[in-house]
C-alpha cells in the first residue's frame, strides 16, 4: 500500500510548552526532507494549557514552516494508558514508519530521517542511539505493517519494552546511528513538572495482572511474536530460524540484546517459555 509519508510522529502531550517546542523543532530542522515527515500529536482535551499552547504558538510555526501534522482531541486517558494514545494516533495517521515519540525528546543529529529510510522496505525495529546505548528502543521506530498485523503498537503502557522485546524475539532489532536526548528528570535532573511526577507505572507488582511482568502479558508478548514471525515468513519470505529456535529452546532469545547493551544497563531476562 502507497502512503503519503515516510515518517509519522506519533507524539502525545500535556501541559508542556518550551519542552514540545523543542522537541518539535529539532526534528523539523534536523530532518533532510521535511516533507517526508508528517506530525501526529495527541491532546487531552481538558489541558488548558497545552491546547492553548498549541493554538497561540506551536500551530502558526508549524503553518509558517509548511510542516505536516495533525492535532487530534482525546478524553483523558492518562499516562497509565499512554499506549492507546500511540496506537490511536497510529491508525489515523499515514506513513511508513512510525515513531512513538516524547515531547521531552530531541533530536541531536542531522539528516535523522535518512538513517530511517536506509530501512525502507524491510520490517525492523530501529533504534536511536539514547540512553547511554540502552538496548531498548526507547523510542520505537517500526513499519506500519507492524500496525497492520497486530492492530496495535503496543496493547501496554511500557511500549518501548513490549515492543523490544518482541523486536529481540523475533530477530529484528537495528541500531541506527541517530543520537537523541531524552531531558527526562530522573535522566538529566532537568524537568521535575507534573508530568514527570504523576507517572504512575504497571510495572514492580507481579501479582497485578496488568504488570509488564505477570504472566498475562508475558503470554501476550508471546502472542505478538507469533502473529508477526509468521506474517514475516509467509508474507514476506523472511528466514525466522532464531525465533524458532527460541521456540525450541535452543536459543537464548536475550543473546542480541546483551550484545546491545554495553553499559549492562539491564540485566538477562528469564523468559516465559514460549509455546
Amino acid at each position: 500500500m502507497k502512503h503519503e509519508f515516510d515518517i509519522a510522529i506519533l507524539l502525545p502531550t500535556r501541559g508542556r510548552s518550551e519542552l514540545l517546542d523543542r522537541s518539535l523543532r529539532s526534528l523539523i530542522t534536523l530532518a533532510k526532507d521535511q516533507d517526508r515527515i508528517q506530525l501526529m500529536l495527541g491532546f487531552d482535551n481538558d489541558d488548558d494549557i497545552g491546547l492553548e499552547h498549541f493554538k497561540k504558538s506551536v500551530q502558526p510555526w508549524l503553518d509558517d514552516n509548511d510542516v505536516n501534522y495533525t492535532a487530534m482531541k482525546f478524553e483523558p486517558m492518562g499516562y497509565i494508558r499512554l499506549n492507546e494514545y500511540a496506537n490511536l494516533l497510529a491508525k489515523n495517521s499515514d506513513a511508513k514508519w512510525l515513531i512513538f515519540w516524547n515531547d521531552d525528546a530531541v533530536i541531536e543529529s542531522q539528516d535523522w530521517d535518512e538513517e530511517i529510510m536506509k530501512w525502507d522496505g524491510q520490517f525492523k525495529c530501529l533504534a536511536f542511539d539514547t540512553h547511554h546505548h540502552h538496548p531498548y528502543s526507547i523510542f520505537p521506530i517500526i513499519p506500519r505493517e507492524w500496525l497492520d498485523v497486530l492492530g496495535h503498537l503496543s496493547p501496554h503502557q511500557i511500549s518501548d519494552g513490549w515492543i523490544s522485546q518482541v523486536s529481540y524475539i523475533i530477530d529484528i532489532m537495528e541500531r541506527i546511528d541517530v543520537k537523541v536526548l531524552h531531558d527526562r528528570h530522573d535522566l538529566t535532573g532537568n524537568n521535575k513538572d507534573d508530568t514527570f511526577l504523576n507517572r504512575p507505572m504497571l510495572e514492580g507488582n507481579h501479582r497485578d495482572p496488568r504488570d509488564f511482568h505477570h504472566p498475562i502479558q508475558d503470554a501476550k508478548r508471546q502472542q505478538d511474536c507469533f502473529k508477526l514471525a509468521e506474517y514475516l515468513e509467509k508474507e514476506r519470505g523472511i528466514d525466522m530460524t532464531f525465533f524458532k529456535n527460541v521456540v525450541a529452546n535452543t536459543q537464548d532469545p536475550w543473546e542480541k540484546l546483551i550484545l546491545n547493551d554495553p553499559h549492562k544497563q539491564m540485566v538477562q531476562y528469564e523468559i516465559t517459555s514460549v509455546k
